[in-house]
């Protein structure tokens, strides 16, 4: 899968680009605020229509302008593709796939397969447990398009279950969980799809991450993988539904008392482990840094296995995070994929051995080839 073309109008600071990019390796040179990250997070907006760094479409219009436009074509396994994104103030974007109008957002998902890495990846393992969330739902949505709609529907959900709560305070007991029960069969239901997709995900991607982390620590460490649920799954033999069923059922009078659902998939964890120590708590910065590298490396290569081909992969600034032995193992992931890199420069591309390598300057939101 490679970005064959890609064209902004008064995107971010970008009045106007029309950039061709090569099949490798694409490196984009500049200093901050120059526009390097707006470029890779353009292609990222089209993969999942929204950005990786606002919730707020409006701040990717260009200052002062009243709308914006970024339109990407692409060549994958199915053929050439389109996908086109229409921005205007105060109005719902308007997304187009081959010319024609999505009616859904979700029908963006798998078009183009992007795999992102950026430095505050490398809190993923450290941070709370919601990133983590975050990467498993963002990767599994391109995987598996029926898991996006399917956590759609438990969040709309839990929504309406939340908004219950909220006005819990003061209402008879027996009315509100009668109330509740309507929401908790939808919120099982659809949870349940979700929890045992995240499963097999995870299961999926902790071979991969094992054998890469092995690798990358010289042999030295073992990472381990697991699903880490919010409810007891095992107490009912495994049965999702039924375990969540009866975590929510519990949990209805504290849920009334605080206002809000607090059980469920949106409260899941994804378990990251040295042997049997939760990195997140005893693992050094450079295991930690290692660990959320051999993740971010074993969703690429997951994503080439079970798709046919390896997704683009966007690197935003994070080669200077990284000392030479991570580097290069990052480097080495880069070959047989198209990749995106941005740099402040080249010199951490040199040392690793990598001298002469056609880039683009980046200034002011144009791109033009780099001189040095």
């Amino acid at each position: 899968m490679r970005v064959e073309r890609l064209k902004l109008n008064d995107f971010r600071n970008y009045e106007a680009l029309d950039w061709k990019p090569r099949p490798g390796l694409n490196v984009i040179v500049g200093e901050n605020a120059q526009g390097k990250t707006n470029a890779v997070e353009a292609i990222f907006f089209c993969a999942f229509g929204r950005s990786h760094r606002t919730p707020r479409d409006a701040e990717l219009i260009r200052h002062g302008m009243a709308g914006g436009y970024v339109g990407l074509m692409l060549q994958s396994q199915a053929g050439a593709r389109q996908i086109e994104m229409k921005l205007r103030a105060g109005e719902r974007k308007q997304v187009f796939i081959d010319r024609l109008q999505a009616q859904r957002s979700g029908e963006l998902m798998g078009v183009l397969n992007v795999v992102m890495f950026s430095p505050e990846d490398l809190a993923l393992v450290k941070g709370a447990p919601a990133e983590r969330r975050r990467f498993i739902d963002m990767e599994l949505s391109q995987l598996r398009p029926k898991y996006y709609y399917r956590l759609q529907q438990y969040n709309a959900a839990l929504k309406q279950r939340n908004a219950l709560l909220r006005g819990a305070p003061g209402q008879e007991q027996g009315a509100m969980r009668a109330q509740l029960y309507a929401w908790d069969e939808q919120l099982a239901a659809a949870g349940a799809d979700v929890m045992r997709m995240r499963e097999e995900f995870v299961d999926m991607l902790s071979t991969i991450a094992r054998d890469l982390h092995r690798s990358i620590s010289g042999g030295r460490e073992q990472l381990a993988l697991s699903y880490a649920p919010s409810v007891d799954v095992a107490r009912y033999g495994g049965d999702m539904r039924a375990a969540l069923e009866e975590a929510l059922y519990a949990s209805a009078l504290e849920d009334m008392r605080r206002g809000f659902t607090g059980v469920g998939p949106h409260r899941d964890d994804l378990s990251v482990r040295l042997g049997d120590a939760p990195v997140r708590v005893f693992g050094s910065q450079g295991q930690q840094r290692t660990a959320a590298l051999s993740l971010k490396l074993s969703e690429l290569a997951l994503l080439a296995r079970e798709t046919g081909e390896p997704p683009v992969l966007l690197l935003d600034d994070v080669l200077s995070e990284l000392d030479e032995p991570r580097q290069r193992a990052l480097l080495e992931a880069m070959r047989g994929c198209q990749c995106f890199l941005t740099c402040t420069s080249l010199a951490g591309l040199i040392r690793a051995g990598m001298q002469d390598i056609p880039a683009y300057a980046c200034k002011g939101g144009r791109l033009e080839a780099y001189s040095g």
